[in-house]
């Protein structure tokens, strides 16, 4: 193996060390979202190590969502333009139960400027251009869910109304297809509030009914954040779910 080629301590094992180079080739677009990955076997002649250590980087890959194996078709990217995971990071569901997959509707599409915290989470400069996007979530016509997107303008030039609608208002397979951004992760912190401002009458709800906000940060490989959003969620009829693995 060139050990040039790898950036990260020697003491990891090896087949962290193929881990980091795989996923070094996805960060830098070698192979996009969607793409086929070599096979092991020629992964392994790539880096010089054993087909048994390429699987077990791979799995692990596979096991955090990065790469996804199709029986008898091979590896590939994972993506969120396929249909099944156009709401991988949604989990809307039922009282009665089974996931929900709402559709989205486009409020308000506009430039701002980051403050101060939002600055530091989306690490960018303090004042630093954002896109800022509103939207609903509505279940049978029903508003379930009212979101506010804060996104670095520098990542996202050409995001504007037209963008999003083109995309139905599914916000991480546009990012994806158009901007070349997938994201990777997500990180919530969920709390119960009160129903004020604008958020009655856009869920439809009586002044101080209880909601869910859930507040995120969603990063791209490499671990950088790319996007800060808060949902309000009427769960009245509906949970927001969540899984810990």
């Amino acid at each position: 193996m060139n050990n040039d080629a790898i950036t990260s301590p020697a003491f990891h094992p090896l087949y962290q060390q193929i881990k980091i180079l795989i996923t070094q080739s996805l960060i830098s677009g070698e192979w996009r979202p969607g793409d086929a990955i070599p096979s092991e076997t020629e992964l392994a002649s790539r880096y010089h190590v054993s087909q048994g250590t390429v699987r077990k980087a791979v799995s692990e890959l596979a096991d955090e969502n990065l790469l996804i194996r199709h029986q008898g078709k091979g590896t590939f990217v994972a993506s969120h333009t396929e249909e099944r995971r156009q709401f991988h990071f949604v989990r809307v569901t039922s009282d009665k139960g089974g996931i929900i997959y709402p559709e989205g509707e486009l409020l308000e599409c506009r430039r701002g400027k980051a403050d101060n915290s939002i600055s530091k989470l989306l690490e960018i400069n303090n004042g630093a251009s954002l896109v800022i996007i509103k939207r609903l979530l509505n279940v049978a016509a029903k508003p379930v869910m009212l979101e506010e997107i804060r996104l670095p303008a520098a990542l996202f030039k050409r995001l504007n109304a037209e963008v999003i609608n083109r995309h139905a208002c599914k916000m991480y397979s546009m990012f994806e297809s158009e901007f070349g951004i997938r994201i990777t992760q997500v990180v919530e912190q969920i709390k119960a509030v009160a129903a004020n401002g604008e958020a009655p009458k856009l869920l439809k709800l009586s002044p101080g009914a209880p909601l869910l906000c859930i507040e995120r940060l969603a990063y791209t490989f490499g671990d950088k954040p790319v996007e800060w959003r808060k949902s309000l969620c009427n769960t009245k009829e509906h949970y927001y779910m969540n899984t810990i693995v």
